[in-house]
């Protein structure tokens, strides 16, 4: 008796030990903007939940998260270096303010109308990542490794006043922000460089007649107010970066939580996507409702097929002249394009126009 008690009492004891076997790992996660932002939000409910459920399975690692959100660390101008220079362990990075280092993240700014669906979209970027050597390699020359992908919602036309014909876009002034001023070309209208936070005050003071955006920046920003005629043009999304973690952090990471990191950079872009995929028309009704008794009243128009395709077809080769700068860099420019744009046509989702086939 008194042995086998011993034994029991023996596994009793062990078993503490076993519990306080687990490896606690501690990581710093930022960003540039707050958690509001829904692709910033969901880090923690997403890739950190998703990558914490993975690691409670096996009970073998734990992360101590310590959280730097909102511009704590760095602004938006630094999201790069700051995951780079390990400033921050994670962080979402905004590669489309990273125009000359990461040319090949450009490319969705390029080809308007060649994609409503950030599910889609994100798709066949992640798989780019994932196969073709130059656009990872892009990422990781800075020391970084992507791990979840971020879009946008589809770019409308938000005027002052109503638009059914390209026509009436000639000659007016519509705020953009940076290259995307350049789907304007070839309609006649202007592009007035800005962002969200300056688009309001614009129109409002005749700077701009109206704007080129998002319903989900212009709900929060209240642009119907001085932009009360949305019409839905559709021109399309673009790929803005994504969560990525520094490349010597990564390397010192146990096999167990990569796996759990990547499964959850998975879980973060799908459910991203479809986040935009579902609040983007929220967003639009909302917009109708907290507008309909102002003066003029908020007027949602889609504009038509035909008028659609002659703004594709008047728009210069934007495609082309971005390819040829880039590969005067080197850089296998062309053959991303194609690979992008065969992504999306395997999927069933046809460009508007094949910015792949020179004019």
């Amino acid at each position: 008796m008194n042995r086998l008690f011993g034994a029991a009492l023996g596994a009793v004891v062990a078993m503490p030990a076993a519990a306080t076997a687990q490896e606690t790992i501690n990581l710093t996660v930022a960003s540039s903007h707050p958690t509001a932002i829904p692709w910033v939000g969901m880090i923690q409910t997403h890739f950190m939940a998703e990558t914490d459920r993975i690691l409670e399975e096996s009970g073998n690692y734990e992360i101590a998260w310590q959280e730097a959100f909102g511009g704590q660390l760095y602004g938006a101008d630094a999201t790069l270096t700051s995951v780079q220079d390990n400033i921050t362990d994670i962080g979402w990075v905004f590669s489309y303010l990273e125009a000359a280092r990461m040319p090949l993240s450009q490319v969705t700014a390029y080809t308007p109308f060649s994609t409503s669906n950030p599910v889609t979209q994100l798709e066949v970027m992640r798989e780019l990542y994932e196969n073709y050597d130059p656009f990872r390699e892009e990422w990781e020359q800075y020391n970084v490794r992507l791990l979840g992908m971020t879009a946008s919602d589809n770019y409308d036309v938000y005027t002052k006043t109503p638009i059914e014909s390209i026509e009436e876009l000639e000659g007016l002034r519509l705020s953009a922000p940076g290259p995307l001023g350049n789907w304007l070309r070839g309609i006649g209208a202007n592009a007035v460089d800005g962002a969200l936070t300056t688009f309001y005050t614009d129109i409002q003071t005749g700077v701009s007649d109206g704007a080129v955006t998002l319903a989900l920046g212009a709900l929060p920003a209240s642009l119907y107010e001085v932009a009360p005629y949305i019409s839905r043009v559709r021109i399309g999304t673009v790929f803005s970066g994504g969560v990525a973690i520094n490349g010597d952090v990564w390397e010192s990471l146990p096999g167990e939580v990569q796996e759990a990191m990547l499964e959850a950079g998975h879980h973060y872009s799908t459910a991203h996507a479809q986040d935009l995929v579902d609040r983007e028309e929220s967003a639009i009704e909302a917009m109708q409702e907290s507008g309909a008794d102002q003066n003029p009243p908020v007027t949602v128009s889609t504009l038509p097929q035909e008028e659609r395709q002659r703004w594709v077809d008047a728009l210069p080769d934007l495609a082309g002249e971005w390819a040829a700068q880039a590969e005067e860099r080197g850089i296998p420019a062309r053959e991303f394009l194609s690979a992008y744009l065969d992504g999306l046509r395997e999927r069933g989702d046809a460009p508007a126009r094949d910015w792949d086939q020179a004019d």
